[in-house]
Order: C-alpha cells, then structure tokens, then sequence
C-alpha cells in the first residue's frame, strides 16, 4: 500500500482541512498573515491531520470535530518548526527559505508564538476539558524536549536512553496524540483510544530515527536542506551515539566532533559524515527505527478491522521506508 493511495481516500477531508489551514493563518495584519502563509505554502505531508482523520474512523466520525483537532496539531507542529528553525539557525527546510531567514529571527520567533495560539483559539471550541489537558500537557513536554536537546549539545557523555526520552518529547508525544484524540473526539473507546496512542508513539520514534538517519545519508534534494545540519548545531543523534560506542571508531570520532564544536558549526562536515556513513551505527539506527514500525503495527492488532487500520498500517510502512 502506498501513502498516496491512503492520501486518495481521504482527499476530500484532507483538502478540506488544507482550507482550514489557510483560514487559521488569515491574520488581520498583513506581515503576520505574510509569514504564517509562506510557511503553510512550503507544504509538508500533513502526517498529523492523516492521523487524527485515520483514528477518528474508530469512533463516531464528524469531519467539523476532527478538523479541530486535525488543524490545532498541524499548527502546533508548524509553530515547533519556525522556533526550530532559529534556534538551529537554519536557512531553509523542505528546499524553500525558511521564516528566520526570508525575514529575521524575532519576525520567526512572533510567528511560531502566533500559530501557537492559533492553535489555541481552535481547540477551545471543544468542551471536553480531557482534550484541553491532554493538548497542554503535550506543549509543556515539547518544550522541556526542547530544552534538552539544547542542553545535550555536543554533549557526547549522553546516552541512548537520553536521546529516545529527548524525541518522545519533541516528536513522537505530538504523533500520539493526534492520533489519541482523533479517537476521544470521535468518541472511540478507552482500549482503542489507548492503542491507538501507543501506535502513534512507535510511530513518531521511528519518524525522528528516520529524521536523523536522512540528515547523515540523505541528499539536499531528497530532505530539502544540506546533510550534516543536525551536527553543525550540536545535535547528536541516535546513528553517532551508536558509532561512538565502536572501540576503533570512538576516539577520530570525539576529535572531530570537538573540531565542529570549536568551530561553532561553521564548518565542513564532511568528514564526520564519511565517518559515520563508515560505522555499523546507522544499521543499528535502522534495526531500532524497525522495531518501532513493527511494535506500532502489532498495536493495531487489537482494533476492528476497518480500512482506517489497514491504513494506519500503510502509514507506518512508510515512515519505515521513507526518503525524504
């Protein structure tokens, strides 16, 4: 099953929820309108909203409810993006200039904290507090997922487990809960609702894996920014904390890590990336990004046989396999 045949089931709500979008980022004042919609243009695969829409289908599915919460967790991903963006001062995402660079880093800064409260404003329209908690909660557990990975920066002492604690908050919590309240705003059981969290969980662990394998493998055409970004800013990454643990490989690999350190990230990587794309890391990145997809497939066992599970399933076969 290709992700483009699931795109095609759902192609009307999808665009539907691509309006949405478009109306959300309609601010009254044009520089902010500007910057929200030159964002929202650069595209993306709309991953959360397919989520939400999927995991409505287990319950009483309304395309007006599932659009609140489809649009609210596309707009907190996007608000994520432009404050990444600054503080990873990077220059373009998906091939096009990104906010902080077509403009400056406060216009980006105000932009993302506008989305943010765009996101806001469109989950109030529930009156289920359980959806606001669950919402809040996220946000508190992305930002401190954040501040993590700053405080690890060129941090070679941190482990693992740091870096898989570190991506459940950043990417994998928002994944989950799209898919979790799709489920509650359809009014979905609390076993179904349950799985289909922890599939979204091992979903978006593996999405980051993938992420980060890109970075160190892909191409700028294929990931829409130059390989080796993740290193330039500091970020270590689940491929080079396994290559580190390689006895011949560990010590040339701490010196040039401290060269891109010392250098502040204004440097060639290129280097470090021959190094690692040398290493048995980026299988064993793999292997674990693997395990993930089959664990998120094995929670779909217990949920009713419906198209929507057939696709969730085709959706996490993807993010195994994915380019780009």
């Amino acid at each position: 099953m290709k992700l483009i045949d699931i795109y095609a089931r759902i192609k009307k709500d999808m665009n539907y929820i691509e309006k949405e979008l478009e109306k959300s980022m309609n601010s009254d004042h044009p520089l902010m309108r500007q910057t929200s919609m030159h964002l929202l243009k650069a595209g993306g695969k709309r991953i959360r909203p397919i989520f939400v829409l999927l995991s409505g289908q287990f319950g009483e599915y309304q395309l007006e409810r599932m659009r609140d919460i489809a649009v609210s967790m596309e707009l907190i991903h996007m608000a994520s993006l432009v404050h990444d963006d600054v503080i990873d001062d990077a220059n373009t995402r998906r091939g096009q200039l990104t906010v902080k660079s077509k403009w400056d880093n406060r216009i980006a800064m105000y932009t993302g904290d506008y989305i943010f409260a765009e996101a806001l404003g469109v989950i109030t329209r529930f009156d289920n507090p359980r959806i606001h908690q669950i919402m809040s909660d996220a946000i508190v557990e992305m930002s401190i997922g954040e501040i993590e990975q700053i405080r690890f920066f060129f941090n070679t002492k941190q482990t693992v487990r740091d870096y898989l604690l570190r991506i459940k908050r950043k990417t994998a919590l928002l994944i989950a809960i799209s898919c979790q309240l799709g489920a509650v705003a359809a009014g979905a059981s609390p076993e179904v609702t349950r799985r289909l969290y922890s599939y979204g969980y091992h979903v978006g662990m593996a999405f980051q894996i993938r992420d980060d394998l890109l970075d160190l493998c892909g191409t700028e055409e294929q990931i829409g920014k130059p390989p080796g970004s993740d290193i330039k800013q500091g970020n270590l990454t689940l491929p080079v904390l396994l290559a580190l643990q390689e006895p011949l490989l560990s010590t040339p690999l701490l010196e040039e890590i401290e060269r891109i350190r010392e250098a502040d990230g204004q440097t060639d990587v290129s280097k470090f990336l021959e190094m690692v794309r040398g290493c048995s890391g980026l299988l064993k990145a793999e292997e674990i990004a693997s395990r993930y997809i089959t664990k998120a497939i094995e929670d779909l066992s217990g949920l009713p046989d419906i198209q929507a599970k057939k696709d969730l399933a085709g959706v996490a076969r993807f993010v195994g396999e994915r380019t780009n």
